[in-house]
């Protein structure tokens, strides 16, 4: 069972995107969210010299969401040294211990958990060009480490990275069920709708062909895909080779059928309810 969560945001220099904190009620971890233009200011913040865990997010040359996972004894030292060395990043997402209780075998093993987890997650490129080794540490230490993690995948959220969240729905009630496109051509997707979007699922069948009406930006859309690798050809058939998230249902039936839809009623359950149906049902639902 989820319960609510008191997260207190503090403006250092007063400027909403500037760098701030960002603490959990009843925790003793802090998190820093430090635009890259700002680092060398943060002389003023003597914690940061302390060991901690970092994130370093920027974009790649396609656009594409990357990060780099790191842990450092000093963190504000190691920021300073990847100015120098990295250039893809804009922003750096730190974690610390405000009772200090962060070792290097903690910092080594959250590091690799972390790496793990967003590479399962698979929403951004990871600029790690080697995997981080898990240490051995003992049972009650581990314990505090993946307690640790989920604040960290919670506030790393808030501050607006989804880089550890799984692109499929997880609810800890009743699993609704998917939503299913069977259609000309071999198009063949389940799908979900989740707060970022509507995710088409890994191995869904996409059409082979697509009509002449098909807009010129879905047609492009569809061409990346293919290109990059998402969408995959199998024999006759094209596969969707992950979890996709489109930012809307209409364009995920788009690309699943190879021409311009309303996913909206496209979308349906196994007992014919459109993706709209399930919507004005679970609105009238007290």
């Amino acid at each position: 069972m989820k319960f609510g969560k008191t997260i207190k945001l503090f403006l250092i220099d007063g400027d909403p995107n500037g760098r701030m904190t960002c603490e959990l009620s009843n925790w003793t971890g802090k998190a820093y969210k430090i635009p890259r233009i700002k680092v060398k200011d943060c002389t003023d913040r003597p914690d940061l010299n302390s060991t901690g865990i970092y994130l370093l997010c920027g974009k790649n040359d396609e656009g594409k969401d990357i990060v780099y996972i790191g842990e450092a004894e000093s963190v504000l030292k190691r920021l300073n040294q990847h100015i120098a060395q990295k250039d893809f990043w804009n922003e750096a997402i730190v974690f610390i211990s405000k009772d200090e209780n962060l070792n290097k075998a903690h910092i080594k093993y959250l590091e690799n958990r972390l790496h793990e987890i967003a590479k399962k997650a698979n929403r951004y490129a990871i600029e790690n060009s080697v995997i981080p080794t898990l240490p051995a540490i003992a049972e009650s230490d581990r314990a505090e480490m993946e307690e640790f993690i989920e604040n960290i995948k919670l506030l790393i959220n808030t501050l607006g990275h989804k880089v550890f969240d799984e692109k499929r729905e997880i609810t800890t009630q009743k699993k609704q069920e998917l939503f299913v496109i069977k259609a000309a051509r071999g198009a063949d997707a389940s799908g979900e709708p989740t707060a970022d979007g509507f995710v088409v699922l890994k191995d869904s069948k996409i059409a082979t062909t697509t009509t002449a009406s098909m807009s010129p930006s879905l047609l492009k859309l569809r061409q990346k895909l293919i290109d990059e690798g998402t969408i995959v050809q199998i024999e006759n058939q094209l596969s969707l080779n992950e979890d996709y998230i489109f930012t809307s249902p209409s364009l995920a039936a788009a690309i699943v059928m190879g021409r311009n839809a309303n996913g909206l009623e496209e979308w349906k359950l196994k007992n014919g309810q459109t993706l709209k149906g399930f919507e004005l049902t679970n609105q009238n639902v007290e």
